[in-house]
């Protein structure tokens, strides 16, 4: 029997991340045998480094040979606390401890530690994201206008063909420059909005917009102007102004760890008239940077001498970024929602806290999301433990372990490991976070999804090999089942599906820059783009791929089922990622509810799944007379107005969330 489990409500409430001062209730199981005579809980403030050691009491058997020990412990000051339990036997003082699956070991030396997460009571996240889907664009490679660009500089190459394959090859110096362009820009973004909304897209995120002597643009030169050949300033708002009328909101890539060497700031190939701080130490952005030795040894991002890093707590900067008028409120001011941190386990606490500030005073709905590889809740970087998620910095993070979790279980890692990680992270970060999570499965510094799910592995492959290898056929059409899959499990994990541009239409690639190609128009492959929309569809019906709740049934064998519920609808997914077929026995209540992807359920053999398939069941808990999965669209104002006061008299006592939407909806009408 078990005698602790963190993810149980019987043992542990609540559970996951809490608030501070929210008691959380915590009991242990312990067999009658050990002839427990005391028990006691020990929590370690990671911040402090000192223990507190809690008293637990009895409180009643479990059956005739179990009994039950209880305590509560209450967190003040939002951090981190690790947590085990100590009980007196007659066989001595047992340590109890963390095991798989939030499970609870009993060993005489000490082990794994559970983790309570607490963050900021008045910690708040935007609500428009919540339930959405992101979309991420490089914007040189997504769509070209054909708009004639002006002052764009002589040095760039541009690509006469959109479907030439990026240049790779290092120059004359031995350099890799990636200074050739395929010409997309702002304007044509705009012109494929109505593309985008087809896949329910909710969010852009941009790669980085800002004057850049790069197609990447991680190097930037001016965060005062958009690139020249990506349009103007102009441009930047009306994609704005048109994405909000579609329901989109843009999310723009913040670099601020470094600038280029070739910057206004910095100025060291001396493109520009100003003073860099590689002219003159009486530039006046000569303190932005440390200098080893003036002027040509210097920090470095990774020992890129073309990336110079800044100082991000230097006053000057840090005003430049995130002071009234700044760069960060100054593009929000233009129709920006948020702000995506490139590299933010470099950026400084103070800086993070003062970013944060500057993007809630322009707009308390704006999104600060931070790039993070690792669990962001336990993150050591500066020497110390971040404190990303707890309130005071940003609002969620790009989800790798997601996306090792989804990539592993499709290509046939253990299911219950790749359960494991995702319980781990929605055990460890705060529901807020949670909801807001980038869920991706490839981005700009990964390989293509598609070709991780089915193409060779790069070790020991130069970027020859990798310019040059393709998916054969056989590969392509397992790749493709594959990407299917982990696009069902990808939009259904708490969070927010992204979308990395052209994964949709079957792009494939090796690593950068053969990840970074150009958007396939009118070459997609249809069968997948239609998967994705028809997904899309989905996450726009159901209330509970928003904020539900989220119920691992079953992860062996090479299956995984999950449940998504709220108050609303719910959502049983299962997945066979294997060779063979898989026959799964579903709670009752699921024998009979509607298949919206995959087959229905035999209501006397449970549920067959053939190889790499996927099913999804859904059931309505409050109907509404227009179908099954949304509410009706009244033909008049008026109608509408009357239908929307009845939902909200409908609601008033069992679903106040749903209430207050409502009647903030209604204010608008």
């Amino acid at each position: 029997m078990c005698m602790f489990n963190s993810r149980n409500p019987v043992f542990r409430y609540p559970t996951g991340a809490v608030a501070n001062c929210l008691p959380v209730h915590f009991k242990i199981d312990m067999p009658r045998d050990l002839r427990c005579s005391a028990a006691r809980l020990l929590v370690e403030n990671d911040s402090t480094g000192e223990t507190q050691v809690l008293d637990m009491f009895w409180c009643g058997m479990n059956g005739d040979n179990h009994e039950w020990w209880e305590c509560h412990f209450a967190a003040k000051t939002p951090g981190l606390y690790f947590y085990h339990f100590e009980v007196a036997t007659w066989r001595g003082v047992l340590n109890l401890h963390k095991g798989f699956g939030g499970e609870g070991t009993v060993m005489g030396n000490d082990c794994g530690a559970w983790q309570l997460t607490v963050y900021d009571r008045s910690f708040h996240t935007p609500e428009w994201l919540a339930g959405g889907i992101m979309y991420q664009i490089l914007p040189d490679r997504f769509f070209s206008s054909g708009k004639p660009k002006a002052d764009v500089p002589q040095d760039r190459k541009l690509h006469t063909d959109w479907s030439d394959q990026p240049e790779w090859k290092p120059n004359g110096k031995g350099e890799v420059t990636n200074s050739d362009y395929f010409g997309g820009d702002l304007a044509g973004i705009t012109e494929k909005l109505n593309y985008l909304k087809s896949l329910g897209v909710t969010c852009l995120y941009l790669n980085p917009v800002f004057e850049a002597h790069s197609n990447h643009r991680y190097n930037t030169a001016n965060y005062e102007k958009i690139d020249p050949l990506l349009g103007k300033e102009e441009d930047f708002k009306t994609l704005c102004a048109e994405a909000k009328k579609r329901g989109m909101h843009i999310l723009l890539d913040g670099v601020f760890s470094h600038t280029g060497s070739d910057s206004v700031y910095f100025n060291r190939e001396g493109r520009y008239s100003t003073q860099g701080a590689y002219n003159s130490q009486q530039s006046p952005y000569y303190a932005w940077y440390n200098f080893r030795n003036w002027p040509d040894d210097y920090e470095c991002w990774w020992n890129f001498n073309t990336l110079p890093n800044v100082t991000e707590t230097n006053p000057q900067y840090n005003a430049y970024i995130n002071g009234k008028g700044g760069i960060v409120r100054r593009w929000i001011a233009d129709g920006a929602s948020g702000w995506r941190l490139d590299v933010a386990d470099e950026l400084p606490d103070a800086f993070l806290d003062n970013l944060r500030t500057a993007v809630k005073m322009e707009n308390p709905e704006a999104l600060v999301l931070g790039e993070v590889w690792e669990d962001a809740s336990t993150k050591n970087a500066y020497g110390k433990r971040r404190k990303y998620l707890l309130g005071e910095e940003l609002d969620s993070v790009m989800n790798y372990p997601f996306r090792d979790a989804v990539l592993g279980f499709v290509k046939g890692a253990d299911p219950a490991q790749m359960m494991e990680i995702i319980l781990d992270i929605l055990e460890n970060y705060p529901p807020q976070v949670i909801r807001l999570l980038m869920n991706h499965i490839g981005t700009h510094d990964t390989e293509r999804a598609l070709t991780v799910l089915a193409g060779a592995p790069t070790e020991h492959h130069d970027r020859r090999w990798q310019s040059e290898t393709h998916l054969t056929e056989k590969q392509r059409q397992l790749g493709l089942q594959r990407l299917k899959l982990a696009a069902m499990m990808q939009y259904t994990l708490p969070g927010i599906p992204c979308i990395y541009y052209g994964d949709e239409a079957g792009m494939e690639g090796y690593k950068d820059p053969f990840n970074r190609g150009t958007y396939p128009w009118g070459h997609e492959n249809t069968d997948l783009l239609a998967w994705y929309r028809k997904l899309g569809k989905l996450r726009g019906m159901l209330s509970c791929l928003k904020e539900g709740s989220f119920v691992p049934l079953n992860a062996d064998d090479h299956t995984m089922v999950y449940i998504r519920e709220d108050s609303v609808d719910a959502i049983l997914v299962a997945m066979n990622a294997g060779g063979n077929s898989r026959t799964l026995y579903l709670p009752d209540e699921w024998r009979t509810a509607e298949p919206v992807f995959g087959e229905a359920p035999d209501r006397n053999c449970g549920l067959t799944l053939p190889p790499c398939s996927g099913t999804m069941l859904v059931r309505q808990k409050h109907p509404s007379p227009s179908g099954p999965f949304a509410l009706g669209k009244p033909e008049t104002p008026e109608e509408a107005v009357e239908s929307i006061k009845d939902k909200i008299m409908e609601n008033m006592e069992q679903e106040p969330k749903i209430k207050n939407e409502l009647l903030d909806f209604l204010k608008n009408i």
